[in-house]
């Protein structure tokens, strides 16, 4: 029977191979391990199998859950260099949700809106501190979408100069449902298209030192395109016979 044990090291290897297909190596990409509807103590056992990032969907879920894995962390530690989980916001955020979302997440990778930006920019503030995030591209062009339009990024991120609390370290997309992950190269060769451009522009406190895509059904083909952080869920949790 599979364990997460040996899922995690499949994912890795797999990860490895396509990182070598793009001339980097395993340790330049993060594996956010994806725990929406998962329990404590399961994230607790991705943990334990080495993972070091665990991403979560919605504010309120991840509430429940970040007291029991931190006090779990606290107690054993991980791999991490700085002996503690990383969270990472990977679900649409509703501003109504900032405050408490910038108690817990180290990354958020889903803005999508100045009104957003501002919000976290404007709560940061308040905490003394600046906060990462990843602003999120429609690179499918998908209505039932959240993200800003490809064509608009540079002056999204020219506005965002405005609130430079909300410090801007990246972009983050999502692929397309589709049986085919080559299906979602165009994408993710689009983010990574925009996040040069973004670069050659040299907007003061800007960097794109990460390129969030990639998720269980397209993962390789993302790394291949440049992702450094992928979000991977059901291929770590699936326990199958062999």
């Amino acid at each position: 029977m599979n364990s997460i044990v040996d899922n995690l090291s499949r994912i890795n290897e797999r990860i490895a191979s396509a990182a070598a297909r793009s001339q980097r190596t395993l340790d330049s990409i993060t594996l956010v391990a994806v725990t929406k509807g998962r329990s404590a103590a399961e994230i607790q056992t991705v943990l334990a199998a080495g993972a070091t990032d665990i991403g979560e969907n919605r504010v309120q879920e991840a509430q429940q859950k970040y007291a029991p894995v931190n006090a779990f962390v606290d107690a054993v530690g991980t791999d991490a260099s700085d002996n503690a989980c990383r969270w990472h916001l990977i679900g649409h955020l509703q501003r109504n949700k900032v405050k408490t979302a910038l108690e817990m997440f180290s990354l958020i990778h889903s803005v999508d809106s100045l009104r957003l930006l501002a919000e976290i920019a404007h709560r940061s503030e308040q905490r003394s501190q600046r906060t990462d995030v990843l602003i999120q591209i429609n690179t499918t062009r998908e209505a039932s979408k959240y993200g800003v339009a490809a064509e608009d990024v540079l002056q999204f991120i020219e506005d965002a100069q405005a609130y430079p609390a909300s410090r801007i370290v990246g972009l983050m997309t999502m692929g397309q449902l589709t049986p085919s992950p080559d299906e979602n190269r165009p994408a993710f060769a689009l983010l990574r298209s925009l996040a040069e451009k973004i670069e050659a522009q040299k907007f003061p406190g800007v960097t794109m030192e990460y390129l969030s895509m990639g998720m269980t059904n397209d993962f390789e083909v993302a790394v291949q395109e440049g992702a450094n952080l992928v979000r991977i869920g059901r291929a770590i949790f699936e326990v199958s016979e062999e």
